[in-house]
């Protein structure tokens, strides 16, 4: 196949050197993208009279044809092509003759391949949020059955206070519906279109960048052809916004993997997102969400990759900036399939109640609540702290805990214990007393189960 920029040379590429330097392997993906950003600029060349209507409708109906045979498996695309632009190039001419060598007046690869990498990764952003709001909607559900399922919250994986599982996992799903904003803000910052921009300078041909950058569904076209043809700000926000969704998956997955041990069991998942061992027939292993969690490093590394590659190249175009594909078209891969993989390993857990409440009756996780029924009865909370810290020291030693400890034992450290302490410490109630916006208590969940369902519609 005559490589675009033959006429300078006297000799062929060296094989290994067209091995490195070609990228068909890795943008071919982006077959489509390409072909409709050729039939925009094919549109927008017959437009300015730059081509004849005729040649312009024989190039359009060519690139029709080749994307409707490329994606039936009638055409396969070719490896020795260079890239995906020559290869699309190279059929067309095939196809339709001379008129196929006019494609590419106005235009080079280095604002083709901008426009289809924005093109491209706007597509992917659209399935990586519908998969997140697939999640979201398992942890949702999940809520909505454990609304009164008590487990103990913690920190620094200390038991701490009692809390509901539908207020810890609904953190989840925070977290990713904030996920969803940075890339759709991502997405409007890349929805400007750099067709036209050429190889760096601009043309002398009268092109019309709006009508491009419109037939494409972009918001506008680049102000600068620089910039438009050597910008991949919009890779490293998307790179960015992947890793935090991966940040998010494998702090979920470290809980799951906990939630699942015989030390904590908490929760019990489906054999279908759960693997064996080859010796020990006991086993029952989270192989999915660890999976997730090791997988999480492998974005990062690609985030930092397209980072270093930008970091020291001048304007314009550079070679160096084939490397962006890669590790972006990973980074989406990896993203979806952990979405894909995570939420029907949610949506099929089942949260073992008993277990977390019997959880929830050990390490003291009501003490907060006993200092501060001593501070509703007007003493000042340091002095309730200290005396309930001297309770729970009391308890460890004589093995017991705060709801069991009679209240005789309780008058010594203060006479204002009464009966009506051990309403106010039950876990139960504990739970329902968190009135405060945001909190555990159950008229937050509620709002909190609405606010969710709601970013779901």
């Amino acid at each position: 196949m005559e490589k675009l920029w033959a006429g300078r040379f006297t000799k062929e590429l060296d094989k290994i050197a067209f091995g490195f330097n070609s990228s068909i392997d890795v943008d071919s993906r982006m077959y489509r993208q390409d072909i409709t950003g050729s039939v925009a600029h094919a549109k927008m060349l017959v437009k300015q009279g730059i081509i004849d209507k005729s040649e312009g409708d024989v190039i359009i109906d060519g690139l029709n044809s080749i994307l409707e045979d490329i994606d039936s498996g009638k055409l396969e695309i070719s490896q020795e092509a260079e890239d995906i632009h020559s290869f699309v190039e190279a059929e067309l001419t095939a196809r339709v003759g001379d008129a196929g060598k006019r494609l590419h007046t106005a235009r080079s690869r280095n604002d083709q391949v901008a426009v289809d990498l924005r093109l491209y990764l706007r597509d992917e952003a659209i399935e990586v949020v519908g998969l997140i709001k697939a999640l979201v909607e398992a942890i949702c559900q999940q809520a909505d059955k454990n609304r009164d399922t008590i487990m103990p919250g913690y920190t620094h994986l200390q038991r701490a206070q009692p809390i509901s599982f539908a207020h810890h996992i609904l953190a989840y799903a925070m977290m990713l519906i904030r996920d969803v904003g940075r890339i759709e803000d991502a997405v409007k910052r890349m929805n400007l279109s750099p067709l036209g921009s050429c190889a760096l300078s601009g043309t002398t041909y009268n092109t019309d960048r709006e009508c491009t950058a419109r037939l494409l569904d972009f918001d506008g076209y680049t102000l600068n052809s620089i910039d438009g043809v050597s910008d991949r700000d919009f890779c490293v926000e998307l790179q960015s916004a992947l890793s935090l969704i991966m940040t998010h998956l494998s702090r979920l997955s470290e809980e799951i993997i906990l939630w699942s041990s015989w030390e904590f069991k908490f929760v019990e998942l489906d054999d279908s997102y759960t693997t064996g061992s080859s010796i020990m027939p006991q086993k029952k292993n989270p192989d999915m969400a660890e999976l997730v969690r090791g997988k999480t490093g492998r974005v990062y590394g690609n985030l930092m990759s397209t980072l270093t590659m930008l970091k020291g190249i001048p304007l314009a175009y550079n070679k160096d900036m084939q490397e962006d594909k890669e590790a972006i078209f990973d980074s989406l891969d990896t993203v979806k399939v952990c979405l894909q993989v995570t939420a029907p390993m949610i949506e099929t857990m089942t949260v073992l109640k008993e277990n977390t409440l019997a959880a929830a009756n050990k390490g003291f996780i009501n003490a907060t609540d006993l200092a501060d029924y001593l501070t509703k009865k007007g003493m000042p909370f340091r002095e309730a702290y200290k005396i309930t810290g001297q309770i729970v020291r009391f308890c460890i030693e004589n093995a017991l805990v705060l709801d069991n400890m009679p209240l005789d034992e309780y008058k010594k450290f203060s006479d204002m214990f009464e009966n009506d302490l051990y309403d106010e410490i039950n876990l139960f109630t504990c739970v329902k007393k968190r009135i405060s916006q945001g909190g555990t208590g159950p008229e937050s969940v509620d709002k909190q189960i609405e606010f969710v369902k709601q970013f779901i519609k």
